[in-house]
């Protein structure tokens, strides 16, 4: 397995498995009506930020982008996000992004990263990110609509660099 920074050419390989894990309605908010167009500003990040990718060969198994958290005075801590392609899970892809973004962010001199919006429900991830260091810091009741466990809580998630 490769990490690479994304290029345009990857949008159409990332596409399919971005689609499949929002339609899933388990992970992610985005807009359910999102087309292949419209989605791609959503995940193909701009610097300062990047949108990286796993691949095999020519074979995209996941993708993170990453960057600042806030802009201005917020701009020191860092922030990500991840997707698998289901049909490449358990290959340790999650992970191998979550320390490649790890790394890039200290790296790149920001002083921590948080994640925003961790579904509570998605306990694959809770353990992954607890696994490399990330804390719990805060949950907010109710604020995502699992399509199957109806409202759950989000939780904000921190580690140092």
């Amino acid at each position: 397995m490769e990490i690479r920074s994304a290029t345009d050419d990857d949008w159409p390989r990332i596409w399919p498995f971005f689609a499949r894990i929002v339609a899933d309605g388990e992970t992610y908010a985005y807009p359910p009506d999102l087309t292949q167009e419209t989605a791609r500003p959503w995940w193909m990040e701009r610097s300062p930020a990047r949108t990286l990718v796993a691949v095999d060969g020519e074979v995209v198994l996941g993708s993170a982008k990453c960057g600042p958290n806030r802009p201005g005075r917020g701009s020191h801590v860092s922030t990500a996000s991840f997707m698998v392609d289901p049909d490449h899970g358990g290959r340790g892809v999650g992970r191998a992004l979550g320390e490649h973004v790890l790394a890039w962010a200290k790296a790149q001199g920001y002083r921590s990263m948080q994640f925003n919006a961790v579904v509570e429900s998605n306990a694959a991830a809770v353990r992954l990110w607890r696994s490399l260091g990330f804390e719990i810091v805060g949950t907010v009741p109710e604020a995502f609509d699992s399509a199957r466990h109806g409202l759950v809580g989000l939780h904000v998630m921190y580690r140092p660099l």
